[in-house]
């Protein structure tokens, strides 16, 4: 089974539920890594940003998405997959290479956005039909197979789909590094207020992506 179709079928769930060993990952037939304690995930930066507010949210995200591929950029040389965990919009009969190519080959607001941050060959995606990325989808499923403990969240809006996706991982044990230089809202104020709760209620590390030592997770972070 290749990554992406992993992404997308899931894997299979481990012993009563938990997070699976490393020597529980010799099914993955050498497609995925056998354990990847750290995970990133992109959250809806593959986006037409055909809103309203959408040139004002791509107005904050072009800085972003600048420090964003230099994280994952340092993330792959570390052996940190990357997860695009993106929205279907609706579009029950699309998929994402189409999403993908939607954003990229047509005239759309969010075109700037997806030219600096599409998918490498082995990166993963989650397609979601509401707010979180664990709603609904295959993410959590995949983050077992892989042997998740930590989450790197990025990406858009930081008050909306990211806030609702740190939510959801906090409430299901995972530990969050949320750099505040890779997440954006429609305004400032917005962001700050979203990166304040997720710091104070989820205890997330907000530091910005320039002050993260990958592949070492804080100490703070390790798993128990």
């Amino acid at each position: 089974m290749t990554r992406r179709a992993l992404a997308l079928y899931g894997a299979p769930p481990s012993p009563a539920g938990g997070q699976p060993d490393a020597g529980q990952q010799h099914d993955l037939h050498g497609n995925a890594p056998d354990t990847a304690p750290i995970a990133l995930l992109l959250i809806d930066v593959i986006n037409d940003l055909d809103f309203a507010q959408g040139k004002a949210l791509l107005k904050h995200a072009l800085p972003m998405a600048t420090k964003l591929v230099a994280l994952k950029r340092r993330a792959k040389r570390a052996g940190i997959p990357s997860i695009y965990v993106n929205d279907n919009f609706g579009r029950w009969q699309s998929d994402f290479q189409k999403l993908l190519r939607h954003c990229l080959d047509e005239d759309v607001c969010g075109k700037p956005l997806a030219t600096l941050l599409h998918p490498d060959a082995e990166d993963y995606f989650v397609l979601k039909p509401k707010h979180s990325g664990f709603y609904s989808t295959t993410l959590e499923l995949l983050l077992q197979a892989l042997g998740v403990h930590t989450l790197i969240l990025m990406g858009i809006a930081g008050n909306i789909c990211v806030l609702f996706t740190a939510n959801d991982a906090y409430m299901r044990g995972y530990r969050l590094i949320i750099p505040a230089d890779c997440v954006a809202s429609q305004t400032v104020r917005e962001n700050t207020n979203a990166l304040h709760l997720m710091q104070t209620v989820l205890k997330a590390d907000v530091r910005p992506s320039t002050a993260l030592d990958l592949p070492h997770v804080p100490a703070s972070l390790q798993p128990p």
